[in-house]
């Protein structure tokens, strides 16, 4: 009888000294951390969430660091800040993740509207360029131009020798032959809607004083008639002159001038720059 009391009393020694271990650890565990909270409050790391750090657990309690008896209130009491600190940080990894897309996303905005803006820009310098260089053409144009109408009207009345033609008459004869009338229309024809020119006529007959004048004016005149009529040849720019049987100067330099013998016209086609200046003038005006 004895023993079997022995054997009660100390199965219930051993049964409830787990208890009694837990419920010491339990209280020294939290009078313990809440005077480090007190006395070391300065000294605290702060974590990522803006809460202080979990302290480790440095007090081993009766059974020490591990508990083989240890009830499931116990662990869920000892584990819940651990969960509520993860959970806080998995909060606090979404909302920079969210931040992180909405900076990404107006950094990426801003991107394409600068690059945008400078595709804009490089377009307006194309045009200004193309705009520069059309101006740049335009003035020098402009240039040129102007430099050659200096130049025709420096030169207006300057009149150079461009074709000359030369007309025989038989004796006592003013009429024109074919062969005069076919040299007069080869000389004629190319000057339609043509300026600045204009054509000499000389009369030159043989002869003496002033019958030779009158008949050499009348070849002349038939010369002047004919361009008149049937090329329409403004009587404004045809000079005539009857030089009679004047002398007609020679190539050589030591002969003498000779005489006409016979009756004969000179027609002499001059030309200024006008007309140079309205073909360079014709390409700008298209």
């Amino acid at each position: 009888m004895k023993n079997r009391v022995f054997l009660a009393l100390l199965l219930s020694t051993v049964l409830a000294l787990p208890v009694l271990a837990q419920d010491t650890n339990s209280n020294s565990q939290a009078q313990p951390a809440a005077a480090s909270t007190s006395a070391d409050q300065s000294t605290t790391t702060v974590g990522a969430s803006g809460k202080p750090a979990l302290q480790p657990d440095t007090h081993e309690g009766f059974w020490g660091k591990i508990n083989p008896f240890a009830r499931k209130k116990y662990v869920q009491r000892q584990t819940a800040p651990i969960r509520d600190r993860v959970n806080e940080l998995d909060e606090l990894t979404a909302s920079n993740t969210k931040m992180i897309k909405d900076v990404d996303s107006r950094a990426t905005e801003g991107i394409r509207l600068a690059s945008a803006k400078a595709s804009e820009a490089d377009q307006h310098a194309i045009d200004a360029g193309n705009k520069a260089q059309l101006a740049n053409q335009t003035a020098t144009q402009a240039n040129t131009r102007l430099t050659t109408v200096e130049q025709v009207v420096g030169n207006i009345d300057q009149y150079k020798a461009s074709t000359q033609t030369e007309i025989r008459f038989r004796p006592g004869q003013s009429a024109l032959s074919a062969n005069a009338k076919a040299a007069l229309d080869e000389m004629a024809t190319p000057l339609k809607d043509q300026r600045g020119y204009i054509i000499e006529v000389q009369g030159f007959s043989s002869g003496r004083g002033q019958a030779a004048i009158q008949t050499s004016q009348k070849m002349a005149d038939s010369v002047v008639r004919y361009l008149v009529l049937n090329h329409e040849i403004p009587v404004y720019r045809i000079f005539v002159v009857g030089m009679g049987n004047a002398p007609v100067p020679t190539d050589a330099q030591d002969a003498k001038a000779k005489h006409v013998s016979g009756g004969r016209v000179e027609i002499s086609l001059l030309k200024n720059d006008v007309e140079q200046l309205s073909a360079n003038a014709a390409p700008a005006t298209k």
